[in-house]
């Protein structure tokens, strides 16, 4: 009887009970599909605002997720920022702590992958193996290299990393949740894309950018690099335009294939639990302030780049907050419950997403060799070149382009001051030790090479 009555109430007490739902059931780890692009300029999509670019697909990610309007790669010591890029990246390191060599003992295990797979993640790359962090490639559990170097490969570069991507989503077994890393080398020179993408883009009809200069002012320490030699001096409209038609013929034919990506992700029902983050190594001036590379401190030249970050749990929104891209080491290590190595300096954005923090840093601070040095606020920008003896003081609230240098003026003697104290600050403090004055500066002055003078080969990885 005893036994009945307790059989009774145990019924009784289990039917006030509401059964588990799915809700409250220990979340799974999302999927992580990380797409990293080359040289691809901060302002670089259609949902940005730009005038004549269309990338439908990746405009969907701005339209549903967060992005981050300034975020950066902190530097680089060669004319290749996309190794420092990419290694800061998959290191969380800043750009003169990052290993100096790509062998470096033990720092296989603590790069993202590992960390990642650590964390019980199925870790998968795709792309480029020139120019980056050959220790962090080798370290993902499949790690395919596509460098696509001559026009004819190029043409189908971002179908066929897309096929790749596409053959894993449908191959892979389930009981793991994946990081994906897919590297395509577009938009990056040579410039070609499949013929349908380029004919939506007639040069005469691409506006120039509106710091368009014939020539660079000065000599910023870097003027002949590899990317320089990419269009004759003085820069002609005419070459201009038909180069930036090519590269957004590139950055359209990459959104297609990522659009065929996304459908397979929907196809799979991966979709509604995978993160996808969209960014680029580094930007590229393309006539800006007559340079054509990323080797300068402008805001839309080499070191700004895109950051969208969208998927579950990630609210639509906008930051500008200073984030680097070292920064997406701890993020994605927070989204998938990984544990972070030693040494790692970039701070997870996780906080900011969610709405718990503005910011996780005060300031931004960029560096090329020992020729560039910047520093900015939410207002000022300050860039100094110590070898020729100039600087650049720009307010960008009014002048978001750098078209006028404040530095000479002396109303804006405390500024400049002021800000190059700050960037003296933020040198110290990542450990750069390059003097931002020399004894014996070069002249300024800078002559372009003989106009006609024959151009370097656009293959890939020359740089």
């Amino acid at each position: 009887m005893k036994s009945i009555l307790t059989l009774l109430v145990l019924a009784a007490l289990s039917a006030t009970v509401p059964p588990l739902r799915a809700a409250d059931a220990p979340a799974k780890h999302p999927n992580i599909l990380h797409i990293h692009a080359d040289d691809h300029r901060a302002d670089g999509l259609g949902a940005f605002g730009h005038p004549v670019l269309k990338t439908p697909n990746l405009d969907t990610l701005v339209a549903r997720g967060f992005t981050f309007t300034h975020c950066y790669t902190m530097g680089s010591m060669v004319g290749a920022v996309c190794l420092p890029s990419r290694t800061m990246m998959l290191t969380g390191k800043s750009w003169l702590r990052i290993p100096k060599r790509a062998d470096g003992a033990g720092e296989a295990e603590k790069s993202l992958p590992n960390v990642m797979s650590r964390a019980g993640y199925e870790t998968w790359h795709c792309g480029k193996g020139g120019n980056e962090y050959t220790v962090g490639l080798k370290a993902f559990d499949t790690n395919i290299l596509m460098d696509d170097h001559t026009p004819d490969l190029r043409r189908g570069s971002s179908e066929r990393h897309a096929d790749a991507a596409v053959k894993f989503l449908q191959e892979r077994k389930p009981e793991k949740p994946f990081y994906i890393y897919l590297a395509p080398p577009v938009p990056h020179d040579p410039r070609v894309a499949a013929p349908e993408f380029h004919g939506m883009y007639n040069a005469s009809d691409v506006p120039l950018p509106l710091a368009f200069m014939p020539v660079h002012p000065f000599d910023n320490g870097e003027m002949v690099v590899r990317d320089e030699k990419l269009a004759p001096w003085p820069r002609t409209p005419e070459d201009t335009k038909q180069q930036l038609a090519d590269y957004y013929a590139c950055i359209t034919g990459l959104d297609h294939h990522v659009g065929r990506i996304f459908a397979e992700l929907k196809k799979s029902g991966q979709w509604d639990n995978t993160i996808i983050i969209f960014t680029g190594d580094n930007g590229l001036s393309v006539g800006e302030h007559g340079l054509f590379g990323k080797q300068n401190l402008y805001e839309f030249g080499g070191m700004h780049v895109p950051c969208v970050i969208a998927g579950p749990r990630i609210p639509k929104g906008k930051s500008e907050a200073f984030v680097y891209l070292m920064d997406l080491f701890p993020t994605f290590a927070e989204f998938g419950g990984a544990t972070l190595p030693e040494g790692v300096e970039g701070k997870s954005l996780a906080p900011i997403i969610a709405g718990k923090s503005a910011k996780v840093r005060d300031l931004c601070y960029t560096g090329y060799r020992d020729c560039q040095r910047a520093v900015r606020d939410q207002r000022w920008k300050l860039i100094r070149y110590p070898l020729v003896d100039q600087t650049q003081l720009f307010d960008l609230q009014t002048d978001p382009h750098e078209l006028t240098n404040l530095a000479a003026k002396p109303k804006h003697a405390a500024k400049l001051a002021e800000m190059t104290a700050l960037l003296a600050q933020e040198m110290a403090a990542h450990g750069d030790k390059a003097p931002l004055k020399v004894a014996s500066p070069k002249s300024a002055a800078w002559t372009p090479p003989v106009a006609g003078e024959k151009k370097p080969s656009q293959k890939k990885g020359t740089q």
